[in-house]
């Protein structure tokens, strides 16, 4: 009996010296956390997608706390969260217009078609690094759904073939962009409308033999914008958006239909 007496006592001592150390270490070297940043992390969204070129909304707010990046720095939360981060901070923050991805391919099932049967994974990456052509338009998209995916507000999914963005859904993380192997989704303005939807930069007749709906580089969309908006380089129209100013008049003018006319989104 003695013997656990003083087993216990001595497991006891033992006991608080210890934590008496722990709570002396954790007071020398504890780190003093700004009560900003906890205010900012919970303005935040938390979809932890790295949109804003962080790791994750807790370095975003860290680094918005500490200077290192603007108030507005989360393009998934808007002008709203800009605006209650600015609060905290004690800025004014600027205007910061939300973001949509576009996919920048038309060929569904209807005006291309595929040229080879491929049954490895179905995973649009692993498809490319096969070094098999499935579709006949080697610059299109290969239709595996890669980018839905990784969409965390389910905003983007395969139809016919082709990646098609809900604009009511899309937060403008990005994911979507970063997964596509071939480059194929970029983000836009929300308020822009006219878009190209094609990447395809072969020559004309070489386009028309794999894509009914694809861009041939005429340049007639070149000559109809007054703006100067919209160029032909690498056999494909392109759009300035900042000189856009959504007249339309390139669309109505695109022979094979491949530019999105404002009214039509």
């Amino acid at each position: 009996m003695q013997i656990i007496l003083i087993t216990t006592i001595a497991i006891t001592v033992i006991g608080a010296f210890v934590g008496a150390g722990l709570v002396y270490i954790g007071n020398k070297f504890k780190v003093e956390v700004d009560e900003r940043e906890s205010a900012v992390r919970e303005c935040l969204p938390g979809n932890n997608c790295g949109a804003c070129g962080y790791a994750g909304c807790d370095a975003i707010a860290a680094a918005i706390v500490a200077g290192e990046a603007a108030v507005n720095a989360c393009p998934v939360g808007g002008a709203a969260v800009a605006e209650k981060i600015g609060g905290i901070m004690g800025v004014k923050a600027e205007a910061l217009e939300r973001r949509i991805a576009f996919v920048k391919c038309k060929g569904n099932c209807e005006v291309t078609h595929d040229q080879a049967n491929y049954i490895g994974i179905s995973d649009c990456r692993s498809a490319v690094l096969s070094g098999i052509a499935t579709a006949e338009c080697d610059f299109g998209c290969i239709g595996f759904g890669s980018c839905a995916e990784v969409c965390p507000e389910n905003a983007i999914k395969v139809v016919d073939g082709v990646a098609v963005v809900d604009r009511r859904k899309c937060v403008g993380c990005g994911l979507c962009a970063k997964a596509c192997p071939k480059n194929l989704i970029e983000l836009v303005p929300e308020s822009k409308r006219v878009m190209v939807q094609c990447s395809n930069r072969d020559k004309g007749p070489a386009v028309r033999k794999v894509c009914s709906a694809g861009c041939i580089a005429c340049t007639l969309c070149e000559k109809q914008c007054e703006a100067g908006a919209i160029t032909v380089t690498g056999n494909v129209a392109h759009i300035d958006y900042e000189k856009c100013t959504q007249c339309g008049k390139c669309a109505e003018k695109c022979p094979t239909k491949v530019i999105i006319p404002p009214v039509a989104v």
